[in-house]
């Protein structure tokens, strides 16, 4: 007790400096080595009736529902002369203070161990810090100002990294109201920083920040981050100008380790980058996706916003219909902008395409739903947490995907129908919607293409297909354009389906529900199921399994005998040819390219920057 009334004196001092109706963090971290935080929350001008106060339940750029108040505790309220006040808990995440002064101090300990970008890590090696995971908040005062101030910071020979507002005067961190607080990741490491700056056509100039906590030398990371800047360049080409950063800066805020969690969390002048690999170099081609789809995400998403994310809603997650676009398209061009940039081959790219399209066209789900209806499923599916058993597999195609095929299929049809490109249209998006900071719904996006085709019937013909409903683009026709081959990649070899299994004292016993379609589930075998023969041949792992389905043909009916608790049982399966798709190049195939598909191709993957 003794301790939490010195930490609120404190506080005390420490706020009394600043606006009167400031929120005042202060955070620090006495037992890092398990993982904790102390934190204290100073509200003034408190209005009568009960306080109420409340951990999130949601984050930025996640789009599932999370249960961050689990991992705070020790939950204690003070009053301005440290006499302790009652706090009642009233939901798992909810506290309620009813009698107190004008000013009421809250202090918790916060537990995180989970180094990704929507939880907390907390070790002596850093505090890596998603805000909505760790800070209360109260309600009615969501608009008031924020600040913050970091303890132990020398102890542990950190640095603070956030695109928070640094006043140095007073060794705090500011935020103008909560959303932006709460938009605002924060990492305290020993980083490495390589910085650079980009100027727009009108020739204001903002800084761009990679500061990684790595097992690196500044070397290495000097080398990553060119990579990184040779992405946003290209990344401002297609634009044609950056947003306005506030504070005139954008930083990646970067933790790679090989034991880290992972993850990629895009902010409005930040993206919180998770890594597990042991260190950069080395690993600077497996890395670089992720930069490039996230900072994509600070012109799409971040200021091309959807209206059903505006405003976030900290207690429950926001559904949005237009995922699709905003984390889909991102998924295309996070990838084609590492080719244009150099980085990756043009050939490098095929597989990217070939893996949106099957995403599409071989999957039960996309057969049944639209990509409306996908992004909807965000809220379960974005890193939600379920211990029960899921269809997933049959009812879910992931927006990312989904939206990535649909961005491919519509930049090639705006290059071959209308000498056009996907990049003019996301033009359009910035400056109708984005750089005005309008949020969109549906019919704005399909306006904005009726704009940019100067042709409705067009615009409304695609949304009625491919967004609001489930028909698929030609894409063997659209590669075609660019010289490029759809087939089979397995062209006459024969498949069972996909199976996720795990060996048992007597068979394989297969992990979630197989896929509607392929030859397993129309044979009745599904999860729980346990296959112990096939063919008439014990199989006790996977490679016995897939041997024996390698040596069969199109066609061939098999027996498969299997247990369950219903008992023994056997089943016929008729092995039908794998149907999954590459993309090739006519090269590759030993056809001619002509030298319209070579410039259609060029024209799509080369540079965009000067």
């Amino acid at each position: 007790m003794k301790k939490l009334y010195l930490t609120a004196a404190a506080l005390l001092m420490a706020a009394s400096s600043f606006a009167q109706n400031e929120i005042f963090y202060t955070v620090s971290f006495p037992n890092a080595a398990h993982h904790e935080a102390e934190i204290s929350m100073r509200i003034p001008a408190v209005p009568a009736g009960t306080l109420k106060v409340r951990m999130s339940r949601s984050s930025p750029g996640r789009y599932a529902t999370h249960e961050f108040g689990k991992n705070i505790y020790n939950v204690k309220a003070y009053g301005e002369q440290n006499q302790p006040l009652t706090v009642k808990q009233v939901e798992g995440d909810v506290y309620e203070i009813a009698q107190h002064g004008s000013t009421v101090i809250i202090n918790y300990t916060l537990f995180g161990n989970w180094m990704d970008g929507t939880y907390n890590g907390i070790t002596p090696s850093t505090a890596h810090l998603n805000m909505p995971a760790a800070f209360m908040w109260a309600y009615g005062m969501e608009k008031r100002p924020v600040r913050f101030k970091f303890a132990d910071t020398e102890k542990y020979g950190w640095r603070v990294v956030t695109q928070l507002k640094p006043e140095p005067a007073t060794n705090t961190y500011y935020a103008p109201n909560m959303q932006y607080m709460m938009d605002s990741p924060t990492s305290l490491a020993p980083v490495k920083t390589y910085s650079w700056t980009i100027k727009n056509p009108d020739g204001k100039v903002q800084d761009i920040h990679l500061s990684t906590h790595s097992n690196d030398d500044q070397a290495a990371v000097d080398n990553f981050g060119k990579m990184v800047q040779r992405v946003t360049q290209e990344a401002q080409a297609v634009f044609g100008e950056l947003p306005v950063y506030d504070y005139g800066n954008y930083t990646f805020i970067h933790d790679i380790y090989a034991t880290n969690a992972g993850d990629g969390m895009e902010h409005r002048n930040s993206t919180s980058i998770v890594q597990t690999t042991p260190r950069i170099a080395g690993n600077e081609n497996r890395l670089l996706g992720t930069f490039s789809h996230e900072y994509f995400h600070s012109w799409n998403v971040e200021r091309i916003r959807p209206k059903s994310l505006e405003p976030f809603n900290f207690e429950h997650a926001n559904m949005s219909s237009e995922l699709w676009l905003a984390e889909g398209f991102t998924q295309y061009y996070g990838e084609l902008l590492l080719v244009r940039a150099g980085l990756r081959q043009p050939t490098d790219y095929l597989r990217t395409a070939a893996g949106l399209i099957n995403a599409v066209l071989n999957t039960p789900a996309a057969a049944r739903y639209s990509p409306a209806q996908m992004s909807r499923y965000a809220v379960f599916a974005d890193a939600g947490v379920a211990v029960d058993a899921t269809n997933m597999s049959n009812i879910f195609t992931s927006y990312y995907y989904y939206g990535g095929a649909t961005a491919l299929a519509l930049d090639l049809r705006l290059r071959s129908e209308f000498n056009l490109t996907l990049d003019d249209y996301m033009r359009a998006l910035w400056l109708t919607h984005g750089k005005p900071e309008k949020p969109y719904t549906i019919p704005d996006l399909q306006n904005a293409l009726a704009s940019v085709t100067k042709n409705p019937k067009f615009a409304a013909d695609f949304f009625t297909k491919y967004i609001y409903s489930n028909e698929k683009n030609n894409y063997e026709a659209l590669l075609d354009k660019a010289g490029l081959i759809l087939r089979r990649a397995q062209t006459g070899k024969a498949w069972a389906g996909q199976l996720r299994a795990t060996p048992v004292a007597d068979g394989l016993e297969i992990e979630g529900s197989t896929l509607i379609g392929s030859p397993i589930y129309q044979a009745g075998l599904d999860a729980g199921d346990i296959i112990q023969t096939v063919d008439g041949k014990e199989v006790k792992d996977t490679q016995t399994y897939q041997s024996i389905i390698a040596g069969k043909k199109i066609g061939d009916k098999i027996v498969y005998a299997y247990k369950n608790r219903s008992g023994s049982h056997e089943t016929t399966v008729t092995l039908q040819e794998n149907p999954a798709f590459e993309v090739v190049t006519y090269e590759a195939a030993g056809k001619t390219l002509t030298p319209v598909q070579e410039k259609f191709r060029n024209n799509w993957l080369s540079t965009k920057t000067k």
